[in-house]
């Protein structure tokens, strides 16, 4: 009787070690999980969505790794160069211990502008469609913002957000996207501290593909926690059902 009590916690533990190390390997090369904590990529994403990040989609760097298995090596390992119009998630440059996640608006050797509210590429415009007004709540007061569907060149369509066309970012320098870099923006335009800032003025500036962890694929979970968390009885209300398993474009 011992030996089969003994027999038992042996296989329970292998059992425990077996998942471990299953979960690891998930996280290091297929997907890993990411909640949205701020509205900087809103519509798109929501404060409370919870998504998986492909690390396969971009190949393999030092930052694709779980944090704490980090190694000190350079570059991509089965690389390969995203797309404008990607949701990807990323180091900051500035400090490699905090997750981002923007939009690429900018690849490699593209000039990237801000004119008058306006998102130039190459010295185009980019088209935006009007497409009403959006209620943007959760972080401050309640605001009314212009919402728009903005088609990237060789790129997907995808829905942003201004305040006006005349707000801090809405006029930048053209900025030439180097070698190896990426540029990124936040959805939510005018409330989204990205590229359009650089580094050594406390923004993002340009992203090292190095750093990119992986694209945003799709939302398993999210919800709109308003109510305390004691209030059980709230927790179903406050589940966006529509939003789960949905893909992220």
């Amino acid at each position: 009787m011992a030996k089969r009590k003994s027999g038992g916690f042996i296989e329970t533990v292998k059992t425990v070690v077996y998942a471990v190390v299953i979960a690891i390997v998930i996280r290091t090369v297929a997907f890993e999980p990411f909640n949205i904590p701020s509205g900087s990529m809103i519509p798109t994403l929501l404060v409370g969505d919870y998504l998986f990040v492909s690390k396969f989609s971009y190949g393999y760097s030092r930052f694709s790794l779980p944090s704490f298995m980090e190694v000190p090596f350079s570059g991509r390992v089965f690389g390969s160069q995203p797309h404008r119009g990607d949701v990807v998630v990323f180091r900051l440059p500035r400090d490699t211990s905090i997750d981002y996640i923007k939009r690429i608006i900018g690849l490699p050797g593209d000039t990237v502008q801000m004119i008058n509210g306006q998102l130039t590429i190459n010295g185009v415009t980019v088209p935006r469609r009007p497409d009403g007004d959006y209620v943007a709540e959760g972080e401050g007061p309640r605001m009314l913002l212009k919402r728009y569907i903005e088609t990237l060149p060789n790129g997907p369509s995808h829905d942003i957000l201004k305040a006006g066309d005349d707000q801090p970012l809405d006029n930048t320098p053209a900025f030439k996207v180097p070698a190896g870099d990426v540029f990124v923006m936040g959805d939510n335009r005018d409330n989204s501290l990205d590229s359009r800032v650089p580094a050594d003025r406390g923004g993002v500036g340009f992203v090292p593909m190095e750093n990119l962890v992986g694209r945003a694929d799709f939302i398993f979970f999210s919800i709109d926690a308003v109510d305390p968390w004691w209030e059980v009885w709230q927790w179903p209300f406050e589940i966006r059902w529509s939003r789960l398993f949905t893909g992220i474009t």
